[in-house]
């Protein structure tokens, strides 16, 4: 008895922590005002994103030195791609998060590429 007691204890234990580990690991949520610092082949700036989460999928805005613009994208686990458009470009970003901090590469159609660091204003 005291045998399937400390199985049954040791199940629930690490069922415990595997649906905690489970619901951290969803727990990325974008939404908010990011800063960025984006550095390419074709120059650096800091544009700012607002960003809107729903599920897997991001909307928002872009506001930069390619001006204003819509933005769409998806999260999934900590993967995340936000794409736009500036003109005649098709701009994309795609990274990791963790925490408030966001990091990952982009591109400027076939104008530029580069890399971008941005971290999610806290109130």
């Amino acid at each position: 008895m005291k045998k399937a007691f400390c199985i049954l204890s040791f199940s629930t234990m690490l069922l415990v922590l595997l649906s905690t580990f489970s619901v951290s690991a969803q727990a990325v949520d974008v939404s908010g005002k990011w800063n960025m610092k984006v550095e390419t082949s074709a120059g650096s700036g800091t544009p700012v994103f607002v960003l809107k989460q729903t599920g897997e999928t991001i909307t928002g805005t872009y506001t930069g030195q390619l001006g204003e613009a819509e933005i769409t994208g998806t999260i999934k686990g900590k993967e995340i791609k936000l794409e736009f458009k500036a003109g005649d470009y098709n701009i994309i970003y795609t990274g990791t998060v963790e925490g408030n901090t966001m990091t990952g590469k982009v591109s400027i159609g076939d104008v530029a590429q580069g890399t971008f660091a941005g971290v999610k204003e806290v109130k």
